[in-house]
Order: structure tokens, then C-alpha cells, then sequence
């Protein structure tokens, strides 16, 4: 699948059972009420946030979460509201590095981002500097349920998925941003599972990284993720050999 690496697609496959839950809370947490703070918190009338909330319940965010989340973001009970920033950047070697973040304090955040950029030996680069590099795309990740590529190709090629990439567990499939919701409906309506369905910045050509600078790239990626105000982060790096 082009611009994907085997490194980012099984963080990404993992991310619900990850061992660091209360981060992946607190990212859930941060859509939802943007989400409803930008749409209203009826799902029937904010595609977002029942998004948002679908992916929450997927990885077994409590119910009351949820709730506080969206009564945050409608003034029903005090919150802090938050700003979503794209900030972009190279890693080691000249990997190119999309970060999504949301929140209520922009100083604090470019800081915080650009101090793990440069421990790393990376820098952040000016607007547009490495987002031509990438597409924006839903991607789709459900288990396998028995079922083959075929399958899944038959059930949803007519409605507009336009890859799909499977392994024993997972199987992911990519979308252009005016099908996404398509798919994802019909996947759902046909009674399959769907772990996570999310926009995604998929890279156009990817570059292979291997040995030391691996490392370096892999250790810059999850100090960003481990930044509570940083969402997603995307990179053109190829880890397919990278055990």
C-alpha cells in the first residue's frame, strides 16, 4: 500500500489495546469535544462526532466519558476548549513528519514539539514544507473475521474503497475522503466489526529507513505520540525490514 510502512500500520492496529489507555483516552477525549464543539452533540446531525464516538467505543472508552465530553463542548458543564494545528517537520535522514494536535495552549505546544524534534536530531520545517508529500485518505481497520480480500473488495469496491491490504489479523481499507463514510457504513450495515475509522495522511511515495536511523526515527515518532496535545502523527518511513 503506497506510503505505508509495516512499523506505522501495527501501531496503528494496536492502538486500542495499547498499554498506555489513559493517552489514548485523553486523544478520544480532545476529538469528541472538538467534534461536538464545531458540529453540536446530536450525532443524527454531526457525521464527526459520531465518528468520534464510534472510535471511542471501540476501544472501550466508558460511556460516562463520552457524555462529560460532549456536555463540555455544548457549555452544559465547564471545559477547556481546544485548537486543532498541523505542524511539520523531518526526522533523521530526511523523513518527512505530519503532526495533528489539539490544544488549548498553541505556545506551549510548538515548544514542547519542537524540544522533541530537536533531541531527536530532527527540525520542524516552515508550513507546506512536507504536507505535498502526502494525501489526505479514511482508512478503515477492522479484524479479519473470517473473511478473505475478495470478500471485502466485493462489498465495497462500488462504493469507492480504492485499496485495501490484509494480514492474518487486519484488514484495512483505504478510501477517498468523499467515500469514506460510504465504506465505512457499509461495512458496518453488512455486520462486520470495525475497529477504528479515522482521516489519515497517507504518504504518496515512502522512504526506506533501516539500521540506526531506524531507531532514531521510531524513538522521534513515539516521543510525539506520547505528547498529550499531539493526535496523529504520519511519516513517509518504509520500516518493512525493520523487525
Amino acid at each position: 500500500m503506497s506510503g505505508h510502512s509495516k512499523w506505522a500500520t501495527t501501531k496503528r492496529k494496536k492502538a486500542v489495546i495499547d498499554a498506555k489507555r489513559g493517552k489514548i483516552f485523553t486523544k478520544l477525549n480532545k476529538e469528541i469535544t472538538i467534534a461536538a464543539k464545531s458540529g453540536g452533540g446530536d450525532v443524527a446531525g454531526n457525521p464527526r462526532l459520531r465518528l468520534a464516538i464510534d472510535n471511542a467505543k471501540a476501544a472501550n472508552m466508558p460511556q460516562d466519558n463520552i457524555e462529560r465530553a460532549i456536555k463540555k463542548a455544548t457549555g452544559e458543564l465547564e471545559g477547556v476548549t481546544y485548537k486543532e494545528f498541523m505542524y511539520e517537520g523531518y526526522a533523521p535522514g530526511g523523513i518527512a513528519i505530519l503532526i495533528e494536535v489539539a490544544t488549548d495552549n498553541k505556545n506551549r505546544t510548538v515548544a514542547e514539539v519542537r524540544h522533541i524534534f530537536s533531541k531527536a536530531g530532527g527540525s520542524m520545517g516552515e508550513t507546506g514544507s512536507v504536507a505535498w508529500m502526502f494525501e489526505h485518505k479514511g482508512v478503515i481497520t477492522m479484524p479479519v473475521q473470517g473473511k478473505t480480500e475478495e470478500e471485502i473488495l466485493e462489498l465495497v469496491m462500488d462504493d469507492g474503497a480504492e485499496d485495501l491490504e490484509i494480514d492474518e489479523e487486519f484488514i484495512e481499507v483505504v478510501t477517498p475522503l468523499e467515500a469514506f463514510e460510504n465504506v465505512r457504513k457499509k461495512l458496518v450495515d453488512s455486520g462486520l466489526e470495525v475497529e477504528n475509522a479515522s482521516l489519515q495522511w497517507i504518504a504518496k511515495n515512502s522512504v526506506k529507513v533501516e539500521g540506526e536511523s531506524s531507531e532514531k526515527v521510531v524513538n522521534l515518532i513515539e516521543d510525539l505520540e506520547d505528547n498529550d496535545d499531539v493526535q496523529n502523527v504520519y511519516s513517509n518511513a518504509n520500516f518493512e525490514e525493520v523487525e
